[in-house]
């Protein structure tokens, strides 16, 4: 969609368009409130940095929408067909599975929720390794890890959604 056009579309159509990038309400709300941009840029800024960051129940909900790291995304919705196609790239063999599956497992155990990393652009070997660092977070910082990593993959999303 182009700017001009998403700039243009009633609230609740704006909302709606927005919403598969990152289901956060308030994010949400505050950047269609902040319409018209004048740029692409003015968008991403404001939706990186105006709206940042994340509250922990925010965090939560915005988890809800997101399948483990190496398994498929299920539905038909925006948000599970936008996860199919970043995670598309990952070479899955059979050991890394096993060991992505093993740490997912880890990370749900240690943090009580999936774990989250942008998978656009990054190999299944330095996901892994990524979520085995990650291990060894105490709360609160792997709290900031995640809402960064939602940022991205909001980003990433906005991105390919408004035409720049």
């Amino acid at each position: 969609m182009r700017l001009d056009v998403f700039n243009q579309l009633p609230a609740a159509e704006a909302a709606n368009f927005l919403r598969p990038c990152v289901d956060v309400d308030r994010w949400i709300d505050a950047l269609v409130s902040a319409r018209p941009f004048s740029s692409f840029d003015a968008l991403t800024s404001f939706a990186l940095q105006d709206v940042a960051p994340f509250s922990r129940e925010e965090i939560a909900a915005a988890l809800a929408h997101h399948p483990r790291i190496g398994e498929q995304a299920q539905g038909s919705s925006k948000e599970a067909d936008l996860s199919r196609g970043e995670q598309a790239g990952l070479d899955l063999g059979d050991d890394v599975a096993d060991r992505l599956a093993a740490a997912n497992r880890a990370y749900e155990q240690r943090f009580n929720r999936v774990f989250l990393i942008r998978a656009a652009g990054r190999s299944a070997e330095e996901i892994l390794a990524e979520c085995e660092r990650r291990l060894a977070n105490a709360e609160q910082a792997e709290l900031l890890e995640v809402a960064e990593q939602l940022r991205q993959i909001a980003l990433l999303r906005l991105e390919n959604s408004v035409d720049n």
